[in-house]
């Protein structure tokens, strides 16, 4: 078999097109958990502790060169290292809740697919068991 036709085959099995797809889903819904949590929570959250953004949360970690801006994004450009812990709740946040919605969309799939219970005949009818009684005797 050759080389493309192996290929050709994997890449037109289900399982490699549930996988691209499945890809292509999460990172979508990655961007909607990130905008959800950088444009409505932790807004909220920032009102809530005072009014500041966790975003500019950090520590300068080598000397600020004058006229360089004491924001984290100034601080960046100018080069010098920070420790950005206040991006780090944020990205911790966008975890926790896309980990919970994922849990939850498991958990919901895991409830449709549990199998039926296995279906038990019906008794059967009391006339059917005396038909089959004098049927067997017959036999005899």
């Amino acid at each position: 078999m050759s080389i493309v036709s192996e290929f050709k085959e994997f890449a037109v099995k289900g399982n490699a097109m549930d996988l691209a797809v499945g890809v292509i889903i999460g990172a979508a819904f990655g961007k909607i958990v990130d905008s959800i949590v950088k444009d409505l929570i932790m807004p909220i959250i920032g009102a809530v502790f005072g009014g500041f953004d966790f975003s500019n949360l950090f520590v300068a970690l080598g000397t600020v060169p004058e006229g360089a801006v004491m924001t984290l994004d100034g601080l960046r450009e100018a080069n010098v290292p920070v420790f950005a812990y206040g991006n780090f709740i944020t990205i911790l946040i966008n975890f926790i809740i896309l980990a919970f919605v994922v849990f939850l969309i498991v958990k919901q799939l895991n409830r449709l697919n549990k199998e039926a219970p296995p279906e038990v005949p019906a008794a059967t009818p009391e006339d059917i068991v005396l038909l089959r009684e004098i049927r067997d005797s017959l036999k005899k």
